[in-house]
């Protein structure tokens, strides 16, 4: 593998900033960040890629590239729930096996942000219609999870109420805006683009950076949780995103999409959700254990992905596309 890659990414700004925010917590800083503010920065990050994904979408139009990713993006988030439920089952319970593999189906926005980033500053290019994959990939994985708990749960005075999953799955936050955002730069197109221009793609990378401070903080808080599950949960934070990126690869050559897609769909395969998921498992499956499903993917996986996943994925993308 090319070092250079990797080292290209770390000396990215964002990343960097995340290794301050993990080094302010190693140290004991008193460095923090309002609570507030985090949260708007995300709400600005998922407004912005759905925003400009949906400009470019309209610029591509709907056509078999598009249909081909996408439906692969919808078979990837209900695959990946199945068979990573079976392999936690050899450690873990069915109501924290399902929670952590439905965090492994859903994705994380911001690793498909950093990708992107990676992917402009080596100059090579990918489809906006991307983040129309990304769209689709957060709810199917929150549905398959609960039903792997309903399936082999064997408490019979559960209870789920449909209509509040498929409400969770669908209209939280993060999904909500990042659609809305994609269907209003559809409808709006390079007048929009131009338009929202100072404010999607002025403020971007520098939201981007802040997020990731912060990210580097919470994730470094998170690492003492992992302390008490052992090696196998670790091990599996990091292993399953290399074998569902790999997959995701092989989806990707087969459809032939060009490598900057091919990257960031295998991102997307690779990333697990620290926020969507995490929030209807606490609603839906409060048997789980929260510090385990959303510590290996936002103190393992994420950092493992931005800072040596997306150089890695890339590198067997371009030993494949020769």
């Amino acid at each position: 593998m090319d070092v250079s890659l990797i080292i290209s990414n770390i000396l990215n700004p964002p990343v960097l900033f995340f290794f301050l925010g993990m080094t302010a917590v190693l140290v004991k800083s008193d460095l923090e960040i309002p609570a507030p503010i985090p949260k708007l920065f995300s709400l600005y990050l998922l407004l912005a890629i759905g925003f400009k994904g949906g400009v470019e979408l309209t610029k591509s139009g709907i056509n078999q590239e598009v249909v081909l990713t996408l439906l692969a993006a919808m078979i990837m988030a209900s695959l990946v729930p199945v068979y990573t439920y079976f392999i936690l089952k050899i450690k873990l319970g069915v109501y924290d096996a399902a929670a952590i593999a439905a965090t492994y189906g859903s994705i994380s926005a911001v690793t498909f942000i950093t990708a992107s980033a990676f992917l402009t500053e080596l100059g090579i290019d990918f489809d906006g219609f991307m983040v129309a994959a990304l769209a689709l990939m957060e709810s199917p994985a929150i549905i398959v999870g609960l039903i792997l708990v309903n399936l082999f749960a064997i408490a019979d005075d559960r209870d789920f109420a449909w209509s509040e999953v498929l409400r969770e799955a669908f209209l939280n936050s993060s999904v909500f805006l990042l659609v809305g955002s994609l269907i209003i730069g559809a409808l709006t197109g390079e007048h929009g683009e131009e338009v929202l221009a100072p404010f999607t793609q002025g403020l971007f990378y520098g939201v981007l950076t802040f997020f990731l401070l912060d990210m580097g903080l919470v994730a470094a808080k998170r690492i003492k949780d992992l302390q008490k599950t052992g090696t196998f949960l670790i091990s599996f934070a990091i292993l399953i995103p290399i074998v569902n990126a790999a997959i995701g690869i092989l989806i990707a050559r087969l459809i032939n999409m060009p490598q900057g897609d091919a990257l960031l769909f295998s991102v997307l395969c690779a990333s697990a959700s620290y926020i969507a998921v995490p929030a209807a498992m606490r609603m839906t499956v409060p048997e789980a254990n929260p510090s385990l499903y959303v510590s290996t993917a936002l103190a393992v996986t994420f950092p493992f992905n931005i800072i040596v996943g997306i150089p890695l994925y890339l590198y067997g993308i371009e030993l494949l596309w020769r």
